[in-house]
């Protein structure tokens, strides 16, 4: 009987933590305070298909408050 500890992936992705869980969903968040954009989380996908609805969320909200940024 063996221990083996979950292991989760974290990436840095332009300001935000980018947490894969074992079932390749991801948990997506700030590294800091101001939020632009509300921490969510995806389905299982890819790294890339996660970084592109990051993209999109981050588009809308500088697309919405423009002179925020």
């Amino acid at each position: 009987m063996g221990f083996h500890p979950s292991q989760e992936t974290a990436i840095r992705y332009r300001g935000f933590l980018l947490l894969q869980h074992a079932n390749h969903s991801w948990l997506v968040r700030p590294e800091r305070s101001p939020m632009a954009v509300l921490p969510f989380r995806t389905k299982p996908c890819s790294l890339a298909d996660v970084k592109g609805q990051l993209d999109e969320r981050l588009m809308n909200h500088d697309n919405a408050h423009p002179m925020a940024s």
